[in-house]
């Protein structure tokens, strides 16, 4: 018996001249929370609907539970599908709504019910059975459109971005819904999003889609800290990674703002290096590379601020903890010190954006 809920190999996918997917491989495993991220406008809508059956691909293969369904049609794929937009019918009670996929199917009236019963219950929306659409809050219109996904009986769930657009209170509950469904279900959930909080809060398996392709499957903990190439480091993480380039003489990388030692693999004259916020700390450090900088920015996210700062034209960012008064004194103060942890430092090529070194510490 496979332990793959959904196989995509070598899956091209244009429209003219243009290529959305090409040569897209990846597996998503029986009970395990898939992430697809990306940017936006990287072919994650035209990924969902080939998936989907929705649309014809050019070249490649589907297996659903190692069975081929490339050419199969939408309903014989037997996977259950939550969108993108709420989509409900606002004629229908609520429990119309989640039944309104079995009844395409003709399931039985009992069939029906205990669906309802099930996934009601599961996002706690029992009580709103009764209710119209025009009735419902933001939060419990895509609670009960949740629902509707899940009412079909299945082991594989494609959530194309359900949670887009909500408030980021609404967001955080229903995160925690999702997470819990799946492990009360024990079923695969196959998630696209372009918000990398929303990857990094659900997945346990993440796989980065960059030009047309998945360029990165692991562990989340994995591909977050050991990006393999650039895009799995700037699509992964927020705020966003820093990007610098520069030059590589010898094993010493140089850029407009910084020197660092590192260690490469190959020949290399010039690359890119990429810093997560975390690597930067405000303030002078033992070990670290010191730079002067000038702070534009402060966001607050709540228990932390990122701290964008303009370093020689470059403008990089960091975050600190809201509790730590004495880096935040440094940031008001306008002229600081930024410290850059070499050991942070990730190197890439600058054309192929692969992965060639690492910066190397100090201490």
């Amino acid at each position: 018996m496979t332990n793959s809920a959904l196989e995509v190999k070598g899956l091209s996918k244009a429209y003219g001249e243009k290529s959305v997917l090409e040569d897209l491989s990846f597996s998503a495993a029986l009970n395990d929370f898939s992430v697809i991220c990306g940017k936006p406008g990287n072919g994650k809508s035209v990924l969902v609907r080939t998936i989907m059956g929705l649309e014809e691909i050019d070249a490649g293969q589907i297996f659903v539970r190692g069975v081929d369904v490339t050419n199969a049609d939408p309903g014989s794929r037997d996977i259950g599908y939550i969108p993108q937009s709420f989509a409900l019918y606002p004629h229908f009670s609520v429990r119309e709504n989640i039944e309104y996929p079995l009844s395409l199917i003709k399931a039985s009236a009992e069939v029906k019910a205990e669906a309802v019963e099930r996934v009601s219950e599961l996002l706690k929306i029992t009580d709103l059975l009764n209710k119209k659409p025009v009735e419902l809050s933001g939060g419990q219109k895509q609670r009960v459109a949740i629902a509707r996904g899940l009412s079909k009986s299945t082991d594989v769930y494609v959530l194309d971005d359900p949670l887009v657009g909500l408030d980021f209170k609404l967001r955080e509950r229903l995160i925690e819904d999702l997470r819990l469904t799946q492990e009360k279900l024990k079923v695969a959930f196959v998630y696209i999003t372009s918000d990398p909080l929303e990857a990094l809060q659900l997945a346990k398996t993440v796989l980065i889609l960059a030009h047309g392709k998945i360029v990165q499957q692991g562990p989340l903990v994995d591909v977050y800290d050991t990006p393999l190439s650039l895009p799995a480091m700037t699509t992964l993480g927020f705020p966003e990674a820093n990007v610098v380039s520069g030059s590589i003489s010898g094993s010493t990388f140089k850029s407009a703002i910084f020197d660092a030692q590192v260690d490469i693999t190959g020949n290399h004259t010039t690359a890119i290096a990429g810093i997560r916020p975390e690597g930067l700390l405000v303030g002078e450090h033992p070990g670290t590379i010191s730079v002067g900088a000038k702070l534009t920015l402060m966001e607050n996210l709540g228990s932390e601020f990122a701290a964008y700062v303009d370093v020689k034209g470059t403008q990089l960012v960091t975050v600190i903890s809201r509790t730590d008064s004495e880096s935040i004194k440094a940031l008001e103060s306008g002229n600081l010190t930024i410290s850059i942890k070499p050991e942070a430092i990730t190197l890439f090529d600058s054309v192929s954006e692969k992965k060639i070194g690492k910066g190397v510490s100090r201490v």
